[in-house]
């Protein structure tokens, strides 16, 4: 899943690189006024992001060598590819929010109060 979603960034039809990192400020936003659902999926991002710059994690890293950095290089690819795979659905959020026109609904036509 995560290699495919960083895959998906290169494609002709989805945003690029550029678009999605240029929405994470927007996305956070939202997400933090509780307009978008993003809320678990961002706290697993933070995790991921915590574990691998965490100096805790390079205690294998020493006794393990190369075998300690595996750990890290799934994380990493789940980060990434998880990433944007969640800035592209923000995207898209974003896009189908904007063509909502905001208002109060009264009834619906064909049928009576």
């Amino acid at each position: 899943m995560a290699w495919t979603a960083l895959l998906r960034v290169f494609r002709p039809d989805t945003p690029g690189l550029g678009r999605r990192l240029g929405a994470l400020p927007r996305m956070i936003k939202a997400t933090l006024k509780r307009e978008y659902d993003g809320g678990s999926r961002l706290l697993m991002l933070a995790a991921a992001g915590v574990y691998i710059i965490s100096p805790i994690d390079a205690v294998p890293e020493a006794f393990l060598l190369v075998f300690g950095l595996v750990d890290d290089l799934a994380v990493a690819g789940y980060f990434a590819g998880a990433l944007m795979d969640e800035l592209e659905r923000f995207l898209e959020w974003e896009k189908l929010r904007d063509n909502v026109v905001q208002g109060d609904v009264v009834g619906q036509p064909g049928r009576s109060r």
